[in-house]
């Protein structure tokens, strides 16, 4: 049948299936991040810097010096509008993380399907980034990481979408526009943004020096046509100005069209995320050792009955994050013999998110940091489970294996659930753990 001669409907059915998948993963996440999310009932680690700072938001009139200057202020304006809404209380300092979190696994979804285009491998993706433990932890605590992770996300899927377009103009805005937005939650946004950037350096810089392959196929992650009318204006627009214009718009209901004071306020952000710290924060780990998950911050633990415990520990899944290390090295191997476009883009989002961290020259990290990679890890794990002579069975054993690990960790990854002392040991596998 030619396809002129078919139905809109029919046309239109593969988009009205995503966006029902899409609508299902995040009222599930939405339901489920929610559980339990009012406990504890005060603020936790690191919400006594960024609920005050909402707080200040909401004032009328700001008095004294603006709190928590060494982040940008969207993350923390959304927060403000849910204390509003919900009132200043756990649930209202803590719903927009749950809802950015969802939003998130949607990212995740979308991204998958770009990257696949198989609904059963962006639905494992998502499986896997929800029992990873991190995106869990991160979507229940007033913090500004699990934003910029959902405006990341959505960056690189729109980005993955674009990449395979002959025209990505459209595609590569909505990436400058998310990746804007994350950059304006926290600057390690910038990591996504500059990741996008570098690809289409890359790809513009050997298509320039006119590189071919001489085996080439569909399938190589460089073509020498890739994008034929993606001009220098077009990325200027879509990776700089668009960025720049939101990035900078969320400045204005801080300090009005004061340029001297948001610029003012950008140097005050340069110089808080590049001095060197000095060392000896209990939590403190350096990037190389974040994949093998050496060192866990500790958000929550209290004793709340006879040998009762509410704990938050922010780790990350063993059973997933750790075999993501080999398949790591599927993908590298990937790309370099045998060019593979999907390994390109896995290694891509996970490499570029993580080893920035590494240019900076901070001497205190933690391992949250590492949350985007962990992320996009995802992606990698999908990739190597279902390269071409894997048994279909492999992904989903292993994505059982992931949420099994997930549940095993609920009683330190939940306050509600509450936990003993010897459950808590156990779960500690070693000494660097406690």
């Amino acid at each position: 049948m030619n396809i002129a001669s078919k139905s809109p409907s029919v046309l239109r059915r593969p988009a009205a299936r995503t966006a029902i998948v899409a609508a299902i993963i995040f009222v599930v996440a939405h339901v489920v991040l929610l559980l339990g999310i009012t406990a504890p009932d005060k603020l936790y680690f690191d919400e006594v810097h960024y609920v005050p700072a909402a707080r200040q938001m909401l004032q009328p009139m700001v008095e004294g010096p603006i709190l928590n200057p060494m982040h940008p202020p969207l993350a923390k304006q959304i927060i403000a509008l849910s204390i509003k809404a919900f009132g200043d209380v756990p649930l209202g300092w803590r719903y927009p993380a749950a809802l950015f979190g969802a939003l998130a696994l949607v990212a995740v979804y979308l991204g998958a399907l770009a990257l696949f285009k198989s609904q059963e491998r962006a639905i494992a993706a998502v499986l896997l980034a929800f029992c990873n433990q991190m995106l869990f932890v991160q979507s229940r605590i007033a913090m500004l990481d699990i934003f910029a992770l959902a405006f990341c996300l959505f960056a690189i899927a729109a980005f993955i979408r674009g990449f395979r377009q002959a025209r990505p103009q459209s595609a590569f805005a909505l990436a400058g526009l998310a990746a804007g937005l994350a950059c304006a939650c926290k600057w390690s946004g910038l990591f996504v943004l500059a990741t996008c950037v570098a690809i289409v350096v890359a790809i513009r810089l050997m298509q320039g020096w006119r590189t071919r392959f001489a085996d080439a196929n569909d399938q190589d992650w460089y073509q020498p046509d890739l994008w034929p009318d993606f001009r220098l204006p077009h990325f200027i627009i879509c990776f700089v100005l668009i960025p720049s214009a939101v990035y900078l718009a969320t400045f204005v209901p801080l300090y009005g069209l004061s340029f001297s004071d948001i610029i003012e306020a950008q140097r005050r952000i340069f110089a808080d995320n590049t001095t060197t710290a000095i060392a000896g924060h209990t939590y403190m780990s350096s990037w190389p050792s974040w994949p093998f998950l050496v060192r866990p911050v500790w958000y929550l633990f209290e004793k709340v009955g006879d040998d009762r415990f509410a704990a938050v520990v922010f780790l990350g899944n063993p059973l997933i994050l750790w075999p993501a290390l080999i398949a790591l090295i599927v993908a590298l191997r990937d790309w370099i013999v045998a060019r593979s476009r999907d390994a390109f883009l896995v290694l891509a989002f996970y490499l570029g998110p993580y080893l920035a961290w590494a240019l900076l020259p901070r001497t205190l990290g933690f391992i949250y940091y590492y949350l985007p990679a962990a992320t996009t890890a995802s992606f990698v794990l999908v990739y190597a489970l279902t390269r071409k002579g894997a048994p279909r069975w492999l992904l989903w054993a292993f994505v059982a294996v992931g949420c099994a690990g997930f549940v095993a960790m609920l009683p330190i990854t939940v306050a509600a659930i509450e936990t003993s002392i010897a459950t808590f040991n156990r779960l500690m596998l070693f000494q660097n753990w406690i």
